[in-house]
């Protein structure tokens, strides 16, 4: 009995003529001849609700379904698609009500259509996350009612159900195609030309014509009585590393997403094109101590190993230590490697702080410092000034758009690779600078 009161429910119809009715009685008071009519009409409203009770609470019934994928991409659009099968003989007016996770902030979503006898109906909706973590959807609610629209009943399907959102793998799968040597091209990914090559041993092997002359090896033809030469290959499995500060700098907040967040989905899609040019992909977290530490590796594993490591990755809002990460870095990665290192700098000071130990660990490593434009500091300088304080407030702004300039300087005078980035960019510049150093042949 409870289960079937909780899923009654009164159409606006039936209130619109019940309010009616109730006028029709106060009229009768002063017209006594309408106080028999308004009861008959009376009794015939309760007919039609009892009968209109009767067929939606029939053996037939409605299914609905809520397919969630299997996990959410963080600051894309995420498809849901809700199924809904009508197994009734009558057509049947429905109102969809998802409860949607509450991170989404949405308490408005309504949808409405008719669904013929033995029909099904399907559509879909997009949810764009800006957090990475645990999500749970409440009831999928559809409201059912058939064209008398008096009285409808709710059914409830999928509740409590939970998606988690991840690093952004539809970025990483968008930019996939940069580990191929024909390159598509795309807007704000560079056509880097290879110079020279870096090259390593794979084995000595007998001359033949057309080989290069260049790569005799004399002691292997004195040794064999003939012409040997040694064959090299294209250097590759070379460790690179993204090592992501999850300091307090990094929880500025830019078009809905952390620059946190900015960096983790940038090193998932930067380590698919480094893992599938052949190199190791490593990862290192740090802030005050090393959270997450995973050693480089070419395996095809090591990529969704990666992602769970970037998906628990969070901020303690604490100042990170350099120093720290200097020292660990000396026994944790004894090979020189490419280190793609996720900070930010507000201020001068704040960089010739950590600036000695950036330089001791480009001593040992190709680094690659990157950090981000203010881009709504930005904004400002483009303004037209119309008062005083607004002339003030462009001034100071110039003057920290000016402070990064001199940051990436201040790196580069010091033979530290930089790459200054608005958010937004930094997966594509991110790629593009991996894609230049490899060209180069410095790794």
């Amino acid at each position: 009995m409870i289960k079937f009161i909780r899923s009654l429910y009164f159409g606006r119809r039936f209130y619109y003529i019940l309010f009616g009715i109730a006028l029709l009685f106060l009229a009768s008071f002063w017209i006594e001849w309408m106080y028999s009519i308004t009861w008959i009409l009376t009794a015939i409203v309760c007919i039609l609700v009892l009968a209109e009770i009767s067929m939606l609470y029939s053996k037939s019934a409605i299914t609905g379904n809520r397919l969630l994928p299997e996990k959410f991409s963080n600051s894309d659009e995420n498809e849901v698609r809700i199924t809904i099968k009508n197994n009734f003989r009558f057509k049947l007016f429905i109102e969809v009500i998802d409860e949607i996770p509450i991170q989404f902030q949405k308490r408005d979503f309504l949808k409405k259509f008719l669904i013929p006898a033995h029909s099904s109906e399907v559509f879909n909706y997009y949810l764009k996350p800006y957090d990475r973590g645990e999500y749970y959807f409440g009831n999928l609610n559809i409201f059912a009612t058939s064209i008398l629209k008096l009285v409808r009943r709710r059914f409830v399907f999928n509740k409590d159900q939970l998606v988690k959102v991840y690093p952004s793998f539809i970025q990483m799968r968008k930019l996939d195609f940069l580990a191929l040597d024909q390159k598509i091209s795309m807007p704000g990914i560079k056509k880097i030309r290879r110079i020279g090559h870096t090259m390593e041993f794979e084995q000595i092997k007998d001359y033949v014509r057309g080989d290069d002359v260049r790569t005799i090896n004399w002691k292997a033809t004195a040794k064999h009585g003939n012409l040997m030469i040694n064959q090299f290959q294209d250097e590759r499995a070379q460790p690179v590393y993204s090592i992501i500060d999850s300091g307090r700098v990094m929880k500025m907040p830019f078009e809905g997403l952390s620059l946190l967040d900015y960096a983790i989905n940038s090193a998932l899609a930067f380590s698919n094109v480094a893992l599938r040019k052949k190199d190791k992909i490593g990862l290192v977290s740090f802030s005050k101590e090393i959270e997450v530490l995973q050693k480089a590796s070419s395996r095809l594993s090591q990529l969704n190993k990666l992602m769970e490591n970037l998906y628990n990755i969070n901020t303690d809002y604490e100042d990170s230590d350099f120093g720290m990460l200097y020292g660990r870095m000396r026994k944790m990665i004894p090979h020189r490697s490419l280190i793609m290192l996720y900070t930010n700098f507000e201020h001068l000071s704040g960089l010739k702080r950590q600036l000695p130990y950036l330089k001791a660990i480009a001593k040992s490593h190709l680094l690659v410092v990157i950090f981000f434009e203010n881009t709504e500091v930005s904004k400002i300088t483009n303004i037209q000034i119309a008062s005083v304080a607004e002339g003030a407030r462009q001034t100071l702004a110039e003057q920290f758009m000016h402070d990064k300039l001199l940051m990436q300087k201040e790196l580069q005078q010091n033979g530290i690779n930089t790459l200054l980035t608005k958010p937004k960019d930094l997966s594509v510049n991110a790629i593009n600078k991996y894609l230049e150093i490899k060209a180069r042949g410095l790794i």
